[in-house]
């Protein structure tokens, strides 16, 4: 049915970062949600080890939220309107940044 574990690895996958085609073996599964274990009713992207150790491995707890969220604010506008989307729904959610307030102080004087 399912076929062996060892068949499946050796899958072609297409990495969403660079397009290329590699085998399972050769990429990374990615998971948006976070938890690739949970496997039921999901379909997985995948990662080429090349663009997988090129991506950032800091934590993204509710990123996919915020992204989802700023593009509805922005409603599919601009990029520039995405990029003010962002920018007001980061500050919502989590605060002015360091930087922000610094930003704020210099254009004051």
């Amino acid at each position: 049915m399912w076929g062996s574990r060892r068949d499946r690895d050796r899958s072609a996958v297409v990495c969403i970062a660079c397009g290329e085609s590699r085998s399972r073996e050769d990429a990374r599964e990615y998971d948006k949600q976070g938890n690739r274990w949970d496997r039921r009713d999901k379909e997985f992207e995948y990662l080429c080890k090349e663009c997988f150790r090129d991506l950032s491995h800091q934590p993204r707890d509710d990123l996919e939220a915020l992204l989802v969220d700023v593009e509805a604010a922005a409603g599919g506008d601009s990029q520039e309107a995405y990029v003010e989307a962002y920018q007001r729904e980061v500050t919502r959610r989590y605060g002015e940044t360091k930087a922000d307030a610094e930003d704020t102080e210099e254009h004051r004087d």
